[in-house]
């Protein structure tokens, strides 16, 4: 957030501080999306394919916003984790 201030500019403590926070907040929005986003995916998968490899979770709950979106998008498509890992690889 430091970055945004240019050269020259002033801005006072309270200020700084709420940008601050407000970085924080938007962070941890982030974070909770994806990890709501990687359970959603979790469970679904798990319905569809009966189980999931250690390793497939280990893969799923590694993976970025828009590779689970990929998934997401494809996952009527999916017929065994190899056409998981295909998407999200």
């Amino acid at each position: 957030m430091i970055k945004d201030i240019v050269e020259g500019d002033e801005m006072d403590m309270c200020e700084g501080m709420e940008r601050m926070a407000e970085g924080f907040r938007k962070e941890g929005e982030a974070r909770g999306e994806l990890k709501e986003k990687q359970n959603m995916l979790n469970e679904l998968l798990k319905v569809k394919l009966g189980s999931l490899s250690s390793n497939l979770e280990k893969q799923l709950s590694n993976t970025s916003i828009e590779k689970l979106n990929v998934l997401t998008r494809h996952i009527f498509n999916v017929n065994n984790e190899e056409d998981v890992l295909k998407l999200i690889n």
